[in-house]
């Protein structure tokens, strides 16, 4: 990845817009724009234009809409390549840019009058796993599913979006 694109994705807004399409989410601006409130409309739309000029996103239904065309939206797939490519400093530099935006939600979340930990299931935790290779695989493996099988529930009124953010760091080799 160069450094070019690596620079769109670093901005906080197109980040925000990117992981709305995780799990093979298909969205409008209008519809980023109900995910992604606290950008107006017209930030999205050239912030949207952006991602595409850098590929990161492609145009995949245009639906006629009063005489104009409303164009649907999706990630483009990207090489594995492309990340395991970057350099230390590159991964340091994503990695500040996830956690800056997991902080930022977190500080909105406990801002709100409505903030409940216990009945919003919200908290954080580190958890120290001693597994072979295989056994980290196949946990990751059921992590996945599960996690996509509750990423493909469509939005309804007694469904509240939850954000579920993994960080997997291997310990050092022990000597």
């Amino acid at each position: 990845m160069s450094a070019s694109k690596l620079k769109v994705i670093l901005h906080p807004v197109r980040m925000k817009m990117i992981q709305s399409f995780v799990n093979q989410r298909k969205l409008t601006v209008q519809q980023l724009s109900e995910r992604i409130p606290d950008v107006p409309p017209p930030s999205l739309y050239r912030h949207m234009n952006t991602l595409l000029e850098a590929g990161f996103v492609e145009v995949v239904e245009e639906n006629p809409i009063r005489g104009t065309v409303e164009k649907v939206y999706a990630l483009k797939e990207q090489s594995p390549d492309d990340f395991l490519s970057l350099s230390r400093e590159e991964h340091v530099d994503l990695f500040t840019a996830f956690a800056a935006q997991l902080i930022g939600s977190f500080e909105r979340y406990v801002s709100s009058e409505k903030a409940d930990f216990l009945k919003d299931g919200a908290g954080y935790r580190t958890a120290e796993l001693h597994v072979t290779d295989e056994e980290f695989q196949e946990l990751i493996q059921q992590m996945g599913a599960l996690i996509m099988k509750a990423a493909q529930n469509k939005p309804s009124p007694e469904r509240k979006v939850k954000q579920l953010s993994t960080i997997i760091i291997p310990e050092g080799e022990q000597s």
